[in-house]
């Protein structure tokens, strides 16, 4: 952990203070804060360099003498870029040098090159004074004060306009609000000043980032409810229809299975069925025959009766 010198707003000097680790962790990374720079300068080019070539330049269409038997050198035009007054060979063309870093990148870079400073014990944290109206005299008292040598860098808790116009006519002072300085920045200046309640604020804020990470972290590796794609709602309407076809080729297996239970069962009661419906009709017919032969007996008796009482009536 590094830590910091401490001044008062009345420049006296205060109790050394402690770095937060979430901006002041150590890592310096020299090829990043190249990058960094060499995209900064690059930004700062306008690209409006433009020159002629010989064929932008006016004239010379005509050939100054003829090819041969002059003794001179042959030439076609008056404007090719040997000729005073002729186009340049490889003009610069007006074009845009916009360089640009990927996010961590940048923050990577701001790191490291505050971290460089922290290393070398050049970085100052101050309540810087409040200024009711812009004065460098001021301002320059209270940076002698904490006995500052070269370049000096101040990082404001937000804008401070005062401070900024003190700071404007001293060509060895910057003063830019804490966060909007660029690598260049702080690696320009021998020692960076850091107003203490930018510090704090910005500790807090690294603070409730790290919850926030860890929030989602934790909502990450939760099972999100995404809604499928094309790919996924074809595949399962697919599966789907699979096994629909699969129940339904099931249900006709077992249908077809019952229908043959019940034929065999049919097949095996049909041959009892009829033994007993040719006992029912034998038991029939013995009844009808039992009839028939009960019928003779009462004709028979009936016959006798109608004998006997012809023989009666004949005795008589």
């Amino acid at each position: 952990m590094f830590k910091a010198r401490y001044y008062k707003s009345d420049g006296k000097k205060g109790k050394a203070r402690a770095l937060p680790e979430a901006i002041f962790d150590g890592v310096v990374n020299e090829p990043v804060m190249h990058q960094a720079v060499k995209a900064y300068l690059n930004n700062q080019r306008q690209g409006t360099a433009s020159a002629k070539t010989r064929s932008d330049v006016r004239g010379g269409s005509r050939k100054p003498w003829r090819q041969k038997g002059t003794g001179r050198a042959r030439q076609g035009t008056i404007r090719a870029v040997q000729w005073e007054g002729g186009g340049v060979a490889f003009p610069p063309i007006p074009h845009s040098w916009r360089t640009r870093l990927p996010k961590k990148v940048r923050t990577l870079a701001r790191r490291s090159a505050l971290n460089d400073r922290a290393e070398s014990d050049r970085v100052v944290l101050a309540d810087l004074p409040k200024m009711d109206a812009p004065k460098t005299r001021d301002l320059l008292a209270f940076l002698q004060g904490m006995e500052l040598e070269g370049k000096s860098l101040i990082l404001t808790d937000g804008q401070n306009r005062n401070l900024y116009l003190s700071a404007r006519n001293l060509a060895q002072v910057h003063v830019i609000a804490f966060g909007e300085e660029s690598v260049y920045d702080v690696l320009w200046a021998n020692t960076v000043v850091i107003e203490k309640a930018a510090i704090d604020a910005a500790e807090t804020d690294a603070g409730d980032g790290a919850t926030a990470e860890k929030k989602a972290a934790a909502k990450k590796k939760a099972p999100s409810k995404k809604a499928p794609s094309k790919k996924q709602a074809a595949s399962k309407k697919q599966a789907a229809s699979k096994k629909e076809a699969a129940s339904k080729k099931e249900a006709a297996s077992k249908k077809s299975e019952a229908d043959e239970v019940d034929e065999a069962a049919v097949a095996d009661e049909a041959p009892e069925a009829a033994a007993d419906e040719a006992t029912a009709e034998a038991a029939d017919d013995d009844a009808i025959a039992d009839e028939a032969e009960a019928g003779g007996a009462e004709t028979e008796d009936v016959t006798a009766e109608a004998d006997s009482e012809d023989e009666e009536k004949s005795d008589a």
